[in-house]
């Protein structure tokens, strides 16, 4: 976890500069000095508040995951909250837009998921990740069909967005946010009735 003091205006550059270096050179060669070199900063400034990479890339998914959150809040907020297809679709659409599209982003995205497997603190931002999006979907699906219903759903639905998004990420045409939409409310379709 950062520690206090670090000025919010060098937070934006350092994940950027996470992000860019993660983009070119992968996580394992993305050292501190070549994020501190891209972001015009000081490695020891970096481990001072960050811990180390470690800790810059919990505070680079962390803003990646605020980004996502909001942009999902802002969709719902355009949706009438009886609409559950369009809510769902709103969810599933900002999934795939194209901020999560960037090159640079997937790639940190992919690099957060095979590191969160052995850092304790990853993890537990995957779990809270993972959490959230099975709660954006139940929340939606429980006005439409009983609890536990909602519940094998959404995990559906979390999973058809995580394996379309993975594929997509590791084919060089990249992810077909469209494609990726008319899969999740095609499977939707066989439990909602399109009014």
């Amino acid at each position: 976890m950062p520690k206090l003091g670090m000025p919010e205006i060098r937070r934006p550059q350092l994940i950027r500069a996470t992000m860019d270096v993660i983009n070119q050179v992968g996580f394992l060669n993305a050292s501190v000095a070549k994020i501190g070199q891209q972001a015009g900063i000081s490695p020891s400034i970096i481990n001072h508040y960050f811990g180390g990479k470690s800790g810059l890339v919990e505070a680079t998914m962390r803003s990646v995951l605020k980004d996502l959150s909001t942009g999902i809040n802002l969709r719902l907020s355009k949706v009438p909250k009886d609409d559950t297809l369009a809510r769902i679709e709103a969810i599933v659409g900002e999934n795939f837009s194209p901020h999560q599209q960037n090159e640079a982003v997937v790639k940190t995205w992919l690099a957060f998921w095979a590191q969160a497997m052995h850092d304790p603190a990853l993890n537990r931002l995957q779990t809270v990740n993972e959490k959230r999006l099975l709660s954006y979907l139940r929340l939606e699906l429980k006005r439409s069909m009983p609890h536990a219903q909602a519940q094998m759903v959404a995990t559906t639905i979390a999973a058809l967005i995580d394996g379309i998004w993975l594929r997509g990420a590791l084919n060089r045409q990249g992810i077909d946010s469209n494609l990726a939409r008319r899969v999740v409310m095609d499977y939707l379709s066989l439990y909602i009735k399109q009014g």
